[in-house]
């Protein structure tokens, strides 16, 4: 079941592969001279995936995160700071916005963005200092914020984002491929919106840092581009993969395998561990009333969770803390198997992507004499499945569509 479970992951992750879905999206005619830039953690194996598909003369320069760059001939890959920005990303972000600066109404350029492109293109706007960016970023990520908080909070900080990078190409056309990592699917969303109209303002982005106690930044934000600006005019949208339907091919693939499934959002946001209570009650529900469904089944489920930081030594991501806190809530529920894992193959900052729980998790906790609650306590969640030997790891996927959940009921 736990190889099932994997190839359901493997399957999600493949719906969102630029190498399958990218060229589809491109126009008919391919042969202009295009300039392509972009930001991501699939930024690098999207520019590949381009390189292939375009018949005409091709230059650029794309952005990833330190370890997600593949072999590219034209366009230009530089490696930068994720989640934390660096100086790396700074210069790579003004470099962008000089190449495309320059351009006309006749020339064609090509923005290829995917999750992590928000700290990525770490261009602070005029009067923020790099580490001020760093500082916020920080504090966001620590504080338990929405992705949508966040990125509201970066886009009123940047001189690319919000819109801004639209502003630079302008008046070239402008078409935007893009993978969702962001419950919903909101362009002005993943990674800050940097080639869409934003409709929040500086007083949202304000009343965020001062729900979370983050202070010192209120004079220092600034106004994005509104969704009426004309340079909007000549510039295309199109999303080529997103959570829903990497959920979908999942689901596809288990009924393949005679195993019933059933999606229950793809846009599931909050605290990881109250998400997971959640799961479990979903769970409780089918093994006791066989409702909404019966077993054996799968529960799947997409979006992105948090973590509220109360230990700063802890080590672990969302996915794992989910996992943690379903096992510490799956007592009196003997048979049944999960994997949570974040698509782009690294759960938080460590080297997972996630981990597993089976029926013999809470012995064998209690075997090794590992607490679970005490290691949920203290967001020692990597620490408790490496003591288990059940984390996921099987590196950067080159591609993001957030976490992805699956839960198999006996």
């Amino acid at each position: 079941m736990k190889d099932m479970l994997k190839q359901a992951f493997e399957a999600a992750v493949a719906a969102a592969d630029p190498d399958v879905v990218l060229e589809r999206y491109l126009p008919n005619d391919r042969q202009a001279k295009v300039t392509v830039i972009g930001a991501g953690k699939s930024a690098a194996k999207m520019a590949a995936a381009f390189e292939r598909a375009w018949q005409g003369p091709v230059q650029g320069l794309v952005m990833t995160r330190y370890g997600h760059k593949v072999p590219t001939r034209f366009i230009e890959v530089v490696e930068a700071s994720h989640p934390v920005p660096d100086d790396a990303g700074l210069q790579a972000a003004q470099r962008i916005l000089d190449m495309v600066s320059e351009l006309g109404e006749d020339d064609l350029v090509v923005v290829l963005i995917s999750g992590g492109g928000s700290a990525l293109l770490s261009l602070p706007a005029k009067g923020v200092s790099i580490a001020q960016k760093q500082a916020v970023n920080k504090a966001l990520l620590h504080s338990g914020a929405t992705i949508d908080q966040m990125n509201c909070v970066r886009k009123h900080l940047s001189a690319i984002k919000g819109g801004r990078l639209a502003k630079a190409c302008f008046p070239a056309q402008l078409l935007s491929l893009a993978i969702s990592d962001v419950p919903g699917d909101d362009p002005s969303v993943i990674a800050s919106g940097p080639t869409v109209g934003d409709v929040t303002t500086c007083t949202d982005a304000r009343e965020i840092l001062d729900r979370y106690g983050i202070n010192g930044y209120d004079d220092l934000l600034v106004e994005s581009v509104k969704p009426d600006d004309p340079c909007f005019a000549r510039s295309t949208y199109k999303l080529i993969a997103t959570p829903q339907r990497s959920l979908q091919a999942a689901c596809d693939f288990l009924a393949n395998k005679g195993i019933a499934s059933l999606i229950l959002s793809d846009r599931i946001e909050g605290e990881a561990r109250e998400i997971a209570k959640m799961h479990g009650a979903i769970a409780q529900q089918i093994v006791t009333y066989g409702q909404p469904v019966s077993a054996p089944c799968v529960l799947l489920s997409g979006g992105e969770t948090t973590v509220s930081i109360r230990n700063p030594e802890g080590a672990g991501g969302p996915n794992a803390e989910f996992l943690l806190s379903l096992l510490d809530h799956m007592d009196g529920i003997e048979m049944v198997y999960a994997l949570a894992a974040d698509t782009d193959g690294i759960d938080g900052s460590e080297d997972n992507a996630g981990a597993w729980i089976d029926p013999t998790s809470r012995q064998r906790a209690k075997d090794k004499g590992l607490k679970i609650r005490d290691y949920l306590d203290s967001n020692q969640s990597y620490r408790f499945f490496f003591e288990m030997g059940d984390l996921f790891a099987p590196g950067p996927t080159l591609t993001n569509v957030n976490d992805f959940r699956a839960i198999y009921i006996e």
